[in-house]
């Protein structure tokens, strides 16, 4: 027999696991005290710049999803460069740049929720 430790979902359980042969009995688990869930990490902002710092606001369109983020912090972009895309109702739907700038700040992570009208980025010119 082997034992084994294993954690799923932070409970930590105690397995036995038969090697040779199977008596036809299933494996015994046993559950432990929960393991200590480590903090999540906090991500990372792009420089140290307050969201909304430009002059030039870049919005939603429409309400939809952050997929891909395509311009950081400091990036020159001219007018009509895409910015991020926005996953709206299931397409991929660029966000421009209005203006030529440089983007002084990303005000969304990937993965959120916006709704039509909510500050996504800002640029300086």
């Amino acid at each position: 027999m082997k034992n084994y430790t294993i954690t799923v979902n932070g409970n930590v359980y105690d397995v036995t696991v038969e090697e040779n042969g199977s008596t036809g009995a299933a494996p015994v688990a046993r559950k432990m005290a929960a393991a200590p869930k480590a903090a999540p990490a906090a991500a990372p902002k792009a420089a140290a710049t307050a969201a909304g710092a430009g002059s030039i606001k870049i919005e939603a369109k429409a309400a939809g999803k952050v997929f891909k983020i395509e311009a950081g912090v400091g990036t020159a972009v001219k007018k009509g460069d895409t910015v991020l895309i926005l996953e709206v109702m299931k397409m991929e739907t660029p966000v421009v740049a209005t203006e030529d700038g440089t983007v002084a700040s990303i005000d969304v992570a990937v993965g959120d929720q916006v709704e039509s009208g909510a500050l996504l980025a800002t640029l300086n010119n």
